[in-house]
């Protein structure tokens, strides 16, 4: 979220998170660059530093700071000097101004040392560690994986089974599996479980039509989710336009998918590189070897990434594609080519190169 420098009667100056209407930006654009650029000449003047602890004289003390969606620099920069963490408000502000980190600031609870240097402050106020109750939702990650991160954040199960029934999703989905959006999430304290999970559901409801799920004209928002899931557990990043182009060519021809992840999802099998020819026989829905067409609903919560690769697939007519090596993902429209991989695949499968570095 980009801070903005801005002009106060009573405080100075100010940062705060743009919140203006589409009217008002010509002119706030303006006003920015005049009001920036007079104020980072005067943060240069030499000998007009604001007062700052040492970078060296934290505490073993700790206090809360809370912080709520859209609230000012300004605002930050008062409650941790009220709180005993910087020595003044304007050397938090000075540094705020500087980096471009402080934009990245999330809305909560931060547990954070006292007696810091204004750097220091920033770093900690960065630090996700920090943050209590945090949820944080991984692209990918399964709606059974999410759940438990409810009541690590101190949420009843009480509350949220009502949450996951009061729920109100977008028109025309019936399943919660995909409406998470991932993304790191803190909560104002007294905030209800199915406030917190709304707000999610409603961040997806904004990034698929940032992606453009509106427009396609032979997908469902729906469908479309759904192939944004299977893109998203499939491949890397750099490759996901490219297996929704697939998923588009083997359904247009009447291919099943075939997908290990489909499988992957009904086994809860995470991290598993080898499918069993018996696991491809197992009855179930969102079983692609068994079942023609797109599984009934999503298989996780997919990213950003992800969902433009829904909507935006690259050209191309290939039916096959197969990660041979960690990184190393081919498509091709040949079966034969295929199988070659697929002994290539299944021997660096047997020399080790698909284990976990740690």
């Amino acid at each position: 979220m980009p801070w903005q420098l801005q002009q106060s009667s009573n405080k100075g100056l100010h940062v705060k998170i743009r919140t203006e209407s589409p009217a008002f930006r010509v002119l706030s654009a303006f006003f920015f660059v005049c009001v920036a650029t007079v104020s980072l000449h005067f943060l240069r003047i030499p000998g007009n530093s604001a007062p700052d602890f040492p970078c060296t004289t934290a505490s073993a003390e700790k206090v809360n700071i809370t912080i709520a969606a859209g609230e000012s620099g300004s605002s930050i920069a008062q409650a941790l000097f009220t709180s005993g963490v910087t020595k003044s408000a304007e050397a938090f502000f000075r540094v705020a101004v500087g980096d471009v980190r402080s934009q990245k600031i999330a809305p909560g609870n931060h547990m954070i040392d006292t007696h810091l240097c204004a750097t220091s402050a920033l770093d900690q106020l960065l630090d996700s560690s920090r943050i209590a109750g945090l949820i944080n939702i991984a692209e990918g990650a399964w709606l059974s994986e999410v759940i438990p991160q409810f009541y690590g954040a101190n949420f009843s199960k009480a509350e949220v089974t009502t949450a996951l029934k009061s729920v109100i999703k977008p028109r025309g989905f019936t399943a919660l599996e995909g409406l998470l959006f991932p993304a790191q999430y803190s909560f104002a304290e007294g905030t209800s479980a199915t406030d917190a999970l709304q707000s999610m559901v409603d961040r997806t409801r904004e990034e698929m039509k940032r992606a453009g799920f509106s427009d396609d004209k032979k997908f469902s928002p729906q469908q479309l989710l759904i192939i944004a899931s299977l893109i998203q557990a499939e491949g890397n990043t750099q490759d996901f336009s490219k297996i929704s182009q697939v998923i588009r060519n083997r359904l247009a021809k009447g291919m099943p998918l075939q997908f290990d992840s489909t499988v992957h999802y009904v086994k809860r099998t995470r991290g598993s590189v080898f499918l069993s020819t018996q696991s491809t026989l197992i009855n179930s829905a969102y079983n692609t070897y068994r079942r023609y067409g797109l599984p009934p609903g999503p298989i996780n919560n997919p990213g950003a990434d992800a969902l433009r690769a829904a909507v935006n697939p690259t050209t191309g007519d290939w039916l096959y594609f197969i990660t041979v090596a960690p990184f190393d993902t081919r498509f091709t429209s040949d079966l034969n080519e295929f199988n070659t991989w697929k002994i290539e695949y299944k021997k660096n499968l047997r020399d080790g190169k698909f284990r976990s570095k740690k």
